[in-house]
């Protein structure tokens, strides 16, 4: 359960911008998005190589070209700002991951040292049973 409550709470401190920051991230880096991208090219540069109305994007297809830059001038701190915010929950991951093996760490202490308590005091009990053996052949 304690696991869980980082994950809840990271997911409760999001603002709509960074909700909306990991959706466009999440778009633009699947396979999904290239492959669109690709046909929507692909049909932008035949439309306007071999258009039969118009070429409003003639070659060297400029506004094509604006498009990419702006789409780029815009996706690159999208991309980053949910990158740092993947950075910042993978640390508070890893500092909880921290804290359960020190707990239990200090758990398999404390169940070691029982067992040597017990292991001891089972080692009395066979001397004393021993001994109580040598005292009575002496007799």
């Amino acid at each position: 359960m304690e696991n869980l409550d980082w994950h809840i709470k990271h997911q409760k401190s999001l603002t709509t911008g960074d909700k909306i920051a990991d959706i466009v991230s999440h778009g633009m880096g699947s396979w999904t998005f290239i492959i669109w991208q690709t046909i929507i090219v692909v049909i932008w540069m035949l439309m306007n190589v071999i258009g039969f109305i118009k070429h409003w994007d003639a070659y060297p297809f400029i506004l094509l070209n604006l498009i990419f830059s702006t789409q780029a001038a815009y996706a690159a701190p999208i991309i980053m700002m949910s990158q740092k915010r993947q950075t910042d929950r993978d640390r508070v991951q890893a500092q909880d991951d921290y804290n359960t093996n020190i707990e239990a760490k200090k758990e398999i202490e404390a169940l070691q040292l029982q067992l040597s308590k017990l292991e001891t005091e089972k080692l009395d009990k066979i001397i004393q049973l021993l001994e109580g053996r040598q005292v009575n052949k002496a007799t």
